[in-house]
């Protein structure tokens, strides 16, 4: 099952469409040439699916949103797994 994950931008990277997210202590680079037009900084929140920010979302529904994947159980827990095994960074 693939999630889509709410992730807090740590800092955008001068060198590319790339932002650093924190995923629930994970750090990870993101791609966020899909917001292009939006007003990102340190501090926003995104919706990542796969490697890349899809939607920027208040912290609100950042936070209810992982309150409901937390309660998914395995799913969500395999998901942050593979992320913090995952070698991008």
């Amino acid at each position: 099952m693939c999630l889509a994950i709410p992730g807090e931008i740590v800092e955008i990277m001068p060198d590319g469409p790339v932002a650093k997210v924190d995923v629930t202590g994970v750090r990870r680079a993101v791609n966020i040439a899909l917001l292009d037009g939006e007003r990102l900084a340190a501090g926003d929140w995104v919706l990542i699916h796969v490697g890349f920010a899809m939607s920027k979302i208040d912290e609100a529904e950042a936070r209810a949103t992982l309150a409901l994947l937390e309660g998914l159980g395995e799913a969500y827990d395999d998901e942050i797994d593979a992320l913090r095994e995952s070698g991008i960074d």
